[in-house]
């Protein structure tokens, strides 16, 4: 018996990276029916792509010559107020700490996220350094759990780097379609038997070209595939099965519905879970563009706060809100419609649940929300901080590909502890 091509093809359909796919594999399915272990931390980032403008989210100044024309509104943590297009966010503030004070190095799109994704800066000793994803998946993740421990939802992430293909993340492009490819064209008898063949001529090719790491990582993706196809693992990445008010209740939109697919993978037991919203690299038309995007965040972020916490799972799941950087305080004008350029100098990022305490703001910046005058957040700092949440020791060196020792956070960390 021979496999087409269009047959080996959907064994490793699930791989959106292809060979880039984490290494959980020689899985029974049944495994999947087991209730997963709450032992340790789980995350899920919210990642604004393009760098929203903290002036007309988290950190605002109405009335001001800058300010923008969106006004401010209280929250139901006295004192604290954000922006009037995020009004349910504002009555979950106590379970919410806003960093005012983040201050990072890159100003560029693709170094910025490089930095804020891996706590290291690109191109940093030619090493590839792992997002923090990937690290979360080495650190707790479950090698023996049938699902991925590091999705991705609507963005091809940062990866593994030198961990390697094990802590890979999983793309979902499309929340409403899930993974797809998931179901075999042939009854079971038929899929097993394919894919014990499939499996007894790669350990054939891997006995007499032991040293074949490309070889290696397919079989890692195709191993995956099939783990995944088994209907236990598809299931979890079906969102079609929650109720209509529950998929309108997070927003129509694939980053709403995105935040749902996230909450229902924690339930699952995935480690951590990145959805993407992009569209904020707002140079013109800043504050419509601006109010359009923080009405899709808003029912989102509030809903998956609402639904973990509802169902126990919010002390122990960290959710962050973050992006490449801020924006500038001064308006341009170039434009028809003004804008807000790149500003990593004074930014916002929110983190809520995950054990932290909640209902403050931590750092400050100043009149024009320009400059950080209290308690300046770097992203070793940051970066710190998050692993502290998840129980990671960010001192920990991991071994890179050329035999150097890495940190996971690089020496000079200094952790928010008002968060703790």
């Amino acid at each position: 018996m021979s496999l087409s091509r269009r047959e080996m093809m959907q064994l490793s359909a699930a791989g959106v990276l292809g060979t880039s796919f984490s290494g959980w594999f020689n899985i029974l399915a049944s495994r999947a029916t087991e209730a997963p272990l709450r032992t340790t931390k789980r995350c899920v980032l919210l990642w604004m792509d393009g760098g929203p403008s903290h002036k007309d989210t988290w950190d605002l100044r109405p009335g001001t010559e800058h300010g923008g024309p969106y006004q401010a509104i209280n929250t139901n943590v006295t004192g604290i107020q954000i922006s009037e297009h995020l009004p349910r966010m504002a009555q979950l503030m106590n379970h919410a700490a806003i960093i005012r004070s983040m201050s990072t190095p890159e100003g560029a799109h693709p170094r910025a996220k490089y930095n804020l994704h891996t706590g290291y800066r690109e191109g940093q000793g030619g090493v590839v350094y792992p997002s923090i994803g990937s690290t979360v998946a080495k650190e707790l993740g479950n090698p023996d759990f049938p699902l991925p421990n590091f999705v991705s939802i609507g963005n091809r992430a940062y990866g593994a780097g030198f961990l390697g293909t094990r802590y890979q993340p999983l793309v979902v492009n499309n929340p409403n379609t899930g993974v797809e490819n998931l179901r075999s064209f042939v009854n079971t008898s038929q899929f097993n038997n394919r894919v014990n063949l499939l499996d007894e001529l790669d350990q054939a090719f891997t006995r007499t070209h032991p040293d074949a790491h490309p070889a290696a990582a397919h079989r890692t993706t195709y191993q995956r595939a099939v783990t995944l196809m088994r209907d236990q693992g598809a299931r979890a990445f079906d969102i079609a099965t929650e109720p209509q008010s529950v998929r309108s209740a997070y927003g129509t939109g694939n980053f709403g519905q995105g935040c749902l697919l996230a909450r229902k993978l924690i339930e699952a037991g995935v480690q951590f879970v990145e959805v993407t919203l992009g569209g904020w690299d707002t140079h013109q038309n800043n504050f419509e563009r601006v109010r359009q995007l923080s009405n899709q965040v808003d029912p989102a972020m509030s809903q998956l706060v609402i639904d973990l916490r509802e169902r126990g799972l919010l002390d122990s799941t960290l959710v962050i809100w973050m992006g490449d950087f801020g924006r500038t305080p001064r308006i341009n004008q170039r434009g028809a419609q003004p804008g807000r350029d790149h500003y990593p100098r004074a930014w916002s990022s929110v983190m809520v649940g995950g054990g932290i305490r909640g209902g403050q703001v931590i750092g400050r910046t100043d009149a024009e929300a320009a400059t950080v005058v209290e308690r300046p957040v770097n992203t070793l700092d940051f970066m710190s901080t998050v692993c502290r949440a998840m129980g990671i020791d960010y001192n920990k060196q991991n071994i890179a590909s050329n035999g150097r020792p890495i940190r996971i956070v690089d020496r000079g960390a200094n952790p928010i502890t008002q968060l703790f």
